[in-house]
């Protein structure tokens, strides 16, 4: 009697098998590496994207000293005839890094008249909304440019009930800012 394949088909080498399966797991291998190596450079360029950002900051904020220092006439102190125009300006600054950072203020306060508006101190409390992100280069503005301001109160509430403002955390900041007096 044989041993032949009753169908009489020689039966299959057992290298056939082997070649096969290898060409399939070197198929899988040309197709899933490069979709690897894809979604290493998407990863590499979002980093590299969030670097640009963090040095375009450093980049503007080097450049508002810089020409923040050129202005030697700038004081460190608010100026203005009087302590209501000084109030009025240091609100005015505030405002701008609020909406150069794209914020929006939603109310101000100006305090000429509090506890220690004898010694010359200029306080001002606003409300705004900001982006997250926006927030540390709003207070870093604030704080590193001239007049010298100080952020006395800060309160940040990030739940948005509306969906308008989805996304945006409402801040109250309180700064001040010393007046000279007239020169």
């Amino acid at each position: 009697m044989s041993t032949a394949n009753p169908l009489g088909t020689p039966s299959p080498r057992p290298t056939a098998a082997l070649l096969y399966a290898g060409l399939l797991l070197v198929l899988i291998a040309a197709t899933v590496l490069p979709a690897k190596s894809l979604l290493d450079q998407r990863a590499e360029i979002e980093a590299l994207t969030d670097t640009l950002r963090l040095l375009d900051a450093h980049s503007m904020a080097v450049a508002r000293r810089d020409a923040s220092e050129a202005k030697a006439s700038e004081s460190a102190f608010l100026e203005g005839p009087t302590v209501t125009v000084a109030g009025a300006a240091l609100l005015q600054r505030l405002g701008e890094v609020v909406a150069r950072h794209g914020g929006s203020t939603s109310s101000s306060q100006v305090d000429v008249l509090g506890p220690r508006a004898n010694d010359g101190q200029v306080r001002v409390t606003t409300n705004f909304e900001a982006a997250q992100p926006a927030l540390q280069p709003i207070l870093y503005d604030l704080e590193a440019g001239m007049p010298c301001l100080f952020i006395d109160e800060l309160v940040v509430d990030g739940s948005a009930p509306s969906s308008a403002s989805a996304g945006k955390l409402r801040v109250t900041l309180t700064v001040s800012g010393q007046w000279q007096g007239p020169q």
